[in-house]
């Protein structure tokens, strides 16, 4: 295959040209169909979701709200405010896709002012959830709010639709990523087009990746979060897949091996572990079937295509460079150069160099090394066990996002809790066709009385009068009681009220079905149903990247030794993401208002993700140990020499990856902040800890061990 694409070089650039420009333009026909619907299947909370928007449709989308605060003298109720406020609300309420616009000017929009006069607030309910929401739509119902604003009143809009509204550019940190990656390949290789091969081999497996995903969407479940996740994962291994590639077909040209025996050698032996190291990778991302949740199988699905399409690009497309550009991927001052050694593909002694220096001390003192990297290995684990799985609400967002201003609004004025209420969802149970009015107001009564409870009202839903009672007077068939918790919405006091309701007043009367329901309590339900099935997931990506391993290598120490490591870099990587973010220590750096809790479905793409990356280390470096172990059956110099000539290549690719992950915590979304700076931390630490120092320290020590299979299982096949 590689000698094709090296002979056919011009066929085969312009058919991934016409298969990315024929994908892309597909997709932007078609549209995008993307979910922001991350909810746990069959929980309390969602049925009374699912309860509200059967019963009330104009209301079963989510709910902004626009705030507006007196800054001079005066109150919201002076005629001056009254009259402006009006006048925007219902400009906003006859916006499409808007249902609603509650206004504190209305006899049920009582209780919408602050005790002092100064703050008020509307409900602009949607009529669908956020995520089917046009983005231009949503920008509309913000502007017009924020055109109300005088020098003496501030308008602010908050919510989840409104949260996704004064964002940084679009695709600045893939920018950010992509100019970093191409100082770091220019030093390494020193030659401009060099440079550019990894750089636009990751860009056609990317963009073709991101345009099938967008088919994808009209097919399957599809979360949004899969195109940043996707772009995030892609841009890292489709770079570094390609570096392993074009650094073996450097070394191929400096032994004086000609362009196309050189690009062979490099596909027999780097391609090879690129195929190996992707399909691990899709391995891992996959297992997030085993989580059972839709939305995490659109996320395995994407995430997968842009890896496969990848590593397609680095085994074909990377050899059709390779045949445009011959030898002029070496530096003029490489080309001038003698051979360096034989045209074997594997060097007879070791290059001289910091890497066989390095090399030399970690097998001098292996003990030594083996005990320091599990020691910061474990320090750097240590805040993962206060692991809190959440959601953070938008108190976190940076100052200058209206959603984050609009929050601060009402948690001054209404107390933190305000900015996260709870719906206890009441209808009669064995099909009672009321809700009598005395069981409701003792139920109300019940919920005031719990502890963390800040205030709790029968919300008037269509049809009804204040109290839930309907227009005629008439006991209703269903009743929704509105809770404000005296906590904000990611606060763990939050999660024990709503426990407190769902076994107290909720259970209490046996003639009604509560089922407590809301935005916070759907985040608390998705974060216990993730950790109770994370174990699992765990399990199968482990077991199966260990027999995939043992199947590669034919020893029993090196896919146990993977499991190992692996499992320490999640404990890194959540670790990093704890202290950064759970603790507060990089809050301030990364532009976060407050310490917010780990998102409840981050872990397990931390761990997809994390696992297929560190397989892909252990791949090449391990590889580069076995073929000079088969070659010479020397345990010492095949620890050496892979060391020597991949640990430059892995700490090269490492720091890629770091400036692709790291570039995210600049995207301006939460999630992609705390999945890059997790990964960017633990990459540094697989890179520069466990693939330089304890790998190697470990091999050294196990010696021939190593290599050790059972004699029934260990017969190579010729």
């Amino acid at each position: 295959m590689t000698r094709w694409c090296f002979r056919h070089h011009l066929v085969v650039l312009l058919l991934w040209a016409v298969a990315l420009g024929g994908t892309v333009l597909a997709g932007r026909l078609a549209g995008g169909a993307y979910a922001k619907d991350f909810k746990p299947p069959a929980s309390e909370s969602v049925r009374a979701a699912d309860l509200m928007r059967t019963a009330f449709p104009a209301r079963s989308g989510d709910t902004d709200v626009v705030v507006w605060r007196v800054d001079g003298p005066g109150t919201v109720r002076d005629a001056a405010v009254r009259d402006r406020m009006r006048a925007v609300l219902d400009r906003i309420a006859a916006l499409p896709d808007v249902g609603q616009a509650l206004s504190p000017y209305r006899a049920d929009g009582a209780g919408q002012t602050s005790a002092d006069g100064r703050t008020a607030y509307a409900q602009i309910t949607y009529t669908r959830p956020t995520g089917d929401l046009a983005a231009d739509r949503i920008e509309r119902v913000v502007d017009t709010a924020r055109s109300a604003a005088t020098s003496g009143l501030t308008v602010e809009v908050g919510g989840p639709a409104a949260g996704g509204v004064d964002q940084p550019p679009p695709h600045l940190a893939e920018f950010a990523g992509l100019a970093v990656a191409a100082v770091v390949l220019y030093l390494a290789f020193g030659s401009f087009p060099a440079m550019l091969l990894p750089l636009v081999t990751a860009l056609f497996g990317v963009g073709l990746g991101l345009a099938g995903i967008e088919l994808l969407g009209h097919a399957m479940t599809m979360p949004s979060a899969a195109l940043l996740l996707s772009t995030l994962i892609g841009l890292g291994v489709g770079i570094d897949y390609a570096l392993f590639v074009v650094s073996r077909y450097r070394g191929g040209l400096r032994e004086g091996l000609p362009p196309e025996p050189a690009a062979i050698d490099a596909a027999r032996t780097s391609g090879r572990s690129v195929l190996f190291a992707g399909g691990i990778v899709c391995v891992s991302l996959l297992g997030m079937f085993a989580m059972g949740l839709d939305f995490l199988n659109g996320v395995a699905v994407a995430t997968s295509l842009t890896v496969l399409l990848s590593v397609a690009a680095a085994l074909t497309l990377l050899p059709a460079l390779f045949g445009l550009l011959g030898t002029r991927v070496l530096s003029r001052r490489e080309r001038r150069l003698p051979p360096a050694a034989s045209s074997s593909g594997v060097p007879t002694t070791p290059r001289p160099g910091r890497a066989a220096r390095w090399a030399d001390v970690v097998q001098r003192r292996p003990r030594t090394f083996a005990v320091v990297a599990s020691a910061l290995v474990a320090v750097l684990s240590l805040p993962a066990f206060s692991l809190r799985l959440g959601v953070g609400d938008q108190g976190t967002l940076p100052e200058s996002n209206t959603a984050r201003r609009a929050y601060d609004m009402l948690a001054d004025a209404f107390g933190p809790g305000f900015n996260g209420p709870l719906q206890m969802v009441v209808r009669p149970r064995d099909g009672g066709a009321e809700v009598p009015p005395a069981v409701l107001e003792r139920l109300v009564g019940d919920v005031r009385a719990t502890r963390g409870v800040a205030k709790a009202t029968v919300m008037p839903l269509p049809g009804q009068a204040r109290g839930g009672m309907s227009a005629g007077g008439a006991a209703p068939r269903m009743a929704v009681v509105q809770v404000i918790p005296a906590t904000s919405p990611q606060d763990a006091g939050t999660g024990a009220l709503i426990d407190r309701l769902r076994t107290g007043p909720a259970a209490r009367d046996g003639s009604l079905e509560v089922l407590v329901g809301g935005a916070t309590a759907v985040d608390k339900d998705l974060a216990s149903t993730l950790a109770a099935r994370l174990p699992l997931f765990l399990a199968v990506i482990v077991a199966l990247g260990s027999v995939l391993l043992l199947a590669a290598f034919r020893s029993l120490a090196v896919p146990l030794l993977a499991a190992v490591l692996n499992v320490a870099a999640t404990g890194t990587a959540l670790g990093i993401t704890v202290a950064l973010f759970q603790w507060g220590w990089g809050t301030g750096v990364l532009g976060i208002g407050k310490p917010v809790p780990v998102t409840s479905f981050l872990p397990v793409l931390m761990i997809a993700m994390l696992f297929g990356l560190a397989m892909d280390y252990q791949v090449f470096l391990t590889g580069r140990m076995r073929e000079e172990w088969l070659r010479t059956r020397d345990a010492r110099r095949a620890v050496h020499a892979g060391l020597v000539h991949g640990g430059g290549v892995i700490v090269s690719a490492a720091v890629i990856m770091i400036a692709v992950f790291g570039a995210f915590v600049m995207s301006g979304d939460r999630e992609g902040m705390l999945v890059g700076a997790g990964l960017a931390g633990a990459v540094a630490v697989e890179a520069f800890v466990l693939r330089t120092m304890l790998v190697p320290a470990v091999m050294t020590l196990l010696g021939a061990a190593a290599w050790w299979l059972p004699a029934r299982a260990a017969r190579e096949r010729t």
